[in-house]
C-alpha cells in the first residue's frame, strides 16, 4: 500500500467529541460570542488557524468558506470519525476549525468500499496490532507514542485504483494459482502484519491453502474493526448491564473474578479478561475510552450501546489470536514470496507514482469565498 498520509493535527480538542451534541453547542457558543475578542478565546488560534483564515471546504463536506470572524450561521453536521483505535467519536467537518486536515484523505472516504489501515505506534513491553483498520475517517491519534501512516486501499472513491504496488495483485495470482482481490490482500495484511525493527512488514505465503485460510480470518478480522455484520458473542458470552450506569460514574474497574466491568456502582458483565487486557498504541482500550467521556456531567444511553458494542468487537478480537498464531507460525516455517521475487517480477521497486494521491478531475470543490478550484 504506498500511498500513505500523515495523521490529521486538529489543532483545538473542542471540534472532537463523544456525542454531536456537545459539538453544535460548542459551535453556537462561538459564533454568538460577542465580541471578536471572545470568539477568538473560544477558538483557540494556531499558526495554522485563526479566526480569518481562508480555506477551501473539506471534500464532500459544504461547510461555509466565509472567515469565521463573521460566522453567523449553524454548525456542519458532525461526521462520525476513528479517533485513535477503537473509539468513534464525532468531528465538525470544516475546514477553517481543522489545523491540518488532510483533504487528501476526505476525497477518498467514501463510507461504502473504502478501508483505511492506521500504523499504531510500537510501545516496548505493550501489547497491541500494528495496525486498525476503519471504514470511518481516521484521524491517526496516538496516545502515546509517534502515531504512525494512514493507508487508504483504494486512491479514489467508489473503490477504484487500488492502493497497491502495480502488479501485486498479478504475481500473487500467478504464484498461489488464486484470485487475489484489493481486499483479499488488505485482509491478508490484517493477519500477517507486524511490528519489525524498520517498522512494520507483510510477510506474504506461497502456500495458496495458508493463503486462503490467513484472507478468510482476515475478512472477519476487518468487519469486526469496521464494524459489518452486526458483530454478536453468543448467548452465554454476550455482555450485559447488570447495575444501571449513573450519569458521571466515577471512575472505571475490573473484576476478574466476577468478570464485569464497573463504572462507578454501574456493572457490565460478562467481560472477559482479555477485553480488559486489550491494548492498542500503547494504551489499554477500555480505560482510554472511558477517560475520553469521564468529564461529562452525563451518560447518555448511546454511549452504553457503544461500550457494550466496543466489548463485544474486543472479546471477537481475541478470540482470533490462537488461528492468527498458527498462522504465523506456518508462515515462518513454509515457502514465502520474498523481496528478491517482487523485484524480479517487477513489483518492486514501486514507481514514485504509486506513492501520490490519484488526481481527480472531474470534481469540483469549494475554495475560499465560495470560489471553485478545479482539482
Amino acid at each position: 500500500m504506498p500511498w500513505s498520509v500523515a495523521p490529521l493535527r486538529l489543532g483545538r480538542s473542542w471540534v472532537l467529541a463523544p456525542d454531536a451534541a456537545t459539538l453544535t453547542a460548542r459551535w453556537e457558543q462561538l459564533v454568538q460570542a460577542g465580541s471578536e475578542a471572545e470568539r477568538e478565546a473560544l477558538f483557540h488560534p494556531t499558526k495554522g488557524r485563526t479566526l480569518h483564515s481562508a480555506v477551501a471546504q473539506l471534500p464532500g463536506h459544504p461547510a461555509p468558506t466565509t472567515r469565521l470572524a463573521l460566522e453567523s450561521g449553524r454548525c456542519p453536521e458532525p461526521v462520525r470519525v476513528l479517533h485513535g483505535a477503537f473509539d468513534q467519536q464525532w468531528l465538525i467537518p470544516d475546514h477553517r476549525l481543522i489545523d491540518t486536515a488532510r483533504p487528501e484523505l476526505w476525497r477518498v472516504a467514501d463510507g461504502q468500499q473504502q478501508i483505511f489501515a492506521v500504523e499504531q505506534a510500537r510501545i516496548q513491553q505493550s501489547p497491541g496490532p500494528p495496525l486498525v483498520f476503519s471504514a470511518l475517517l481516521p484521524d491517526g491519534h496516538a496516545p502515546a507514542g509517534r502515531p504512525g501512516r494512514i493507508r487508504p486501499l483504494f486512491r479514489r472513491p467508489g473503490g477504484l485504483d487500488p492502493n497497491l504496488a502495480p502488479g501485486l495483485r498479478e504475481h500473487l495470482a500467478d504464484r498461489l494459482g488464486l484470485p487475489v482481490a484489493p481486499g483479499d490482500i488488505l485482509a491478508w495484511t490484517a493477519v500477517a502484519a507486524r511490528h519489525s525493527p524498520a517498522g512494520r512488514d507483510v510477510p506474504l505465503t506461497a502456500d495458496p491453502g495458508l493463503w486462503a485460510e490467513g484472507v478468510a480470518l482476515g475478512h472477519h478480522t476487518l468487519q469486526l474493526h469496521t464494524r459489518t455484520g452486526n458483530p454478536r458473542l453468543p448467548g452465554g458470552k454476550r455482555p450485559y448491564v447488570r447495575a444501571v450506569i449513573p450519569d458521571a460514574p466515577a471512575g472505571l474497574g475490573y473484576d476478574p473474578e466476577e468478570e464485569a466491568l464497573h463504572l462507578g456502582t454501574g456493572r457490565i458483565a460478562p467481560v472477559p479478561a482479555a477485553v480488559w487486557e486489550f491494548h492498542a498504541g500503547g494504551t489499554r482500550v477500555l480505560e482510554t475510552w472511558f477517560e475520553r467521556r469521564a468529564a461529562s456531567r452525563s451518560w447518555p444511553r448511546t454511549w452504553t450501546s457503544e461500550l457494550l458494542e466496543l466489548i463485544t468487537v474486543l472479546a471477537l478480537l481475541a478470540e482470533t489470536r490462537p488461528q492468527r498464531r498458527r498462522i504465523i507460525r506456518r508462515l515462518a516455517e513454509g515457502p514465502r514470496i520474498d523481496a528478491a521475487g517482487l523485484r524480479a517480477a517487477g513489483v518492486l521497486p514501486v514507481p514514485e507514482g504509486a506513492r501520490q494521491p490519484a488526481s481527480v478531475l472531474d470534481h469540483r470543490e469549494e475554495g475560499p469565498g465560495g470560489q471553485f478550484a478545479l482539482l
